[in-house]
């Protein structure tokens, strides 16, 4: 009997249970929380005491935040409306807060640094965000940098117009000249060309198109730049120009051509040997020095250029450890597919590269713009230089910690965008292993 029992059952089954959903206690928040936070009496513990510490500091620092003092017009005030208490006085922020975006700017031309930001986030659209933005904009963006000038500065609008035909007649000329001539002295005729064109062409013929087509802006003059308007201008203007002179120093390190080498290296590290303040001072103060006499060279100008040439040194940097990452069969594959030294650096080694840089050059850029705050040490105004200002002023002198805490809030908004944009584009170039 049980023989014949046995020689009937089944030892594989032969049909599927139904799925069931995981245990409630293993996925989600509650999952999540016993995996990580209280996987056992050590973790738990820590978690407790954690948790305490956090409701502790909140306890203490929520009701110093969420103080009733938005519409006071003064310190005392302030300190009435707390009555003895412990609490922020935020009526310094709901007061000074136009001044802390645009320093003295003119309070009705307010539209055309905002004007200016929104169109700097268009033109910047299909170089960061390429899959979402279409690339019809992109003539747009080699617009902008002399649209934003004029936005922001005003005068005539044939400053800017002149200033990018010299862009179009060097590129013209270096097209032209390259027919006849290698591809090293083609660029140097056509810089020289440029530099023709903007200090002898361009101030002769500005006066005569003005007068023609009077086109121009209320002019602001550059000492009323100031807030984060001035740290935006100076920080943006040398993120953008550092990254390609950054690459040129790099592949000018790593040359064949002694004297191209020496420059590069002898100019980068004198730049990452000088502190930026004193190439700060230089800028402000002895630069006139060596300009011819009667010469009016924007201080702000100045600023950005020393900016510019002190990130580009960095940036160098970054992007030659990106290219000595390289394994040498990428240049060896190059050389295999007939490729020329620009065209394997363009379309191979380039792009490789700077994905293998981006954490490096994000973080200098990052630096870049926090370093802004520096250049009130030569008297401009950027949002530091105004705290300082605001609380000499006798309503607000005493107020310290306001004034900080929303400087710090908003240059941290704009640095962890930086922080983030950079992961976004490590996950959409697969730049880490998987």
């Amino acid at each position: 009997m049980s023989n014949t029992h046995a020689d009937t059952v089944l030892f594989v089954r032969d049909t599927m249970l139904p799925q069931q959903e995981p245990p409630s206690t293993s996925v989600g928040v509650v999952g999540w929380g016993r995996e990580n936070l209280f996987s056992g009496w050590f973790n738990t513990l820590l978690t407790v005491l954690s948790l305490a510490f956090i409701l502790f500091l909140a306890y203490e620092i929520l009701p110093w935040f969420f103080s009733p003092t938005w519409n006071a017009t003064s310190l005392t005030e302030c300190r009435e409306i707390l009555a003895g208490q412990e609490g922020a006085c935020w009526g310094v922020i709901r007061e000074r807060w136009p001044q802390l975006l645009f320093g003295f700017y003119p309070s009705n031309l307010y539209w055309r640094p905002v004007l200016a930001l929104v169109l700097l986030f268009v033109a910047l659209g299909p170089v960061l965000f390429s899959d979402f933005v279409s690339p019809k904009l992109l003539p747009f963006t080699a617009i902008y940098p002399f649209l934003g000038a004029w936005l922001l500065w005003g005068g005539s609008i044939w400053t800017p117009v002149m200033a990018a035909l010299g862009f179009v007649v060097g590129y013209l000329v270096f097209i032209i000249v390259q027919k006849f001539l290698v591809p090293g002295l083609a660029f140097i005729v056509a810089v020289l060309a440029t530099v023709v064109w903007w200090l002898v062409i361009t101030p002769a013929l500005i006066p005569i198109l003005a007068e023609y087509l009077p086109i121009r802006l209320e002019g602001v003059q550059s000492r009323q730049f100031g807030g984060f308007m001035l740290s935006i201008t100076i920080g943006v203007t040398a993120i953008l120009v550092s990254l390609p002179i950054g690459i040129l120093l790099a592949l000018g390190r790593r040359s064949d051509l002694p004297l191209v080498k020496y420059l590069c290296v002898g100019f980068i590290e004198f730049i990452r040997g000088v502190p930026l303040i004193t190439l700060l001072f230089v800028a402000s103060t002895l630069l006139n020095i060596f300009m011819p006499p009667g010469t009016n060279f924007d201080i702000i100008l100045r600023v950005m250029i020393m900016m510019t040439l002190f990130s580009s040194a960095y940036m160098a940097e970054v992007i030659r450890g990106g290219l000595a990452a390289l394994p040498k069969g990428q240049y060896e594959g190059a050389d295999s597919l007939g490729l020329d030294y620009w065209q394997s650096q363009r379309l191979i080694i380039m792009p490789q590269a700077l994905k293998i840089s981006i954490p490096g050059i994000v973080s200098t850029f990052i630096g870049v713009f926090k370093d802004t705050t520096l250049v009130s040490i030569i008297s401009l105004f950027d949002p530091l230089g105004l705290a300082n200002a605001i609380r000499a002023d006798s309503a607000w002198n005493g107020i310290y910690w306001e004034l900080f805490i929303f400087i710090g809030a908003v240059f941290f908004i704009f640095c962890f965008s930086m922080s983030r944009y950079s992961m976004y584009l490590e996950r959409k170039l697969q730049t880490g292993h998987r």
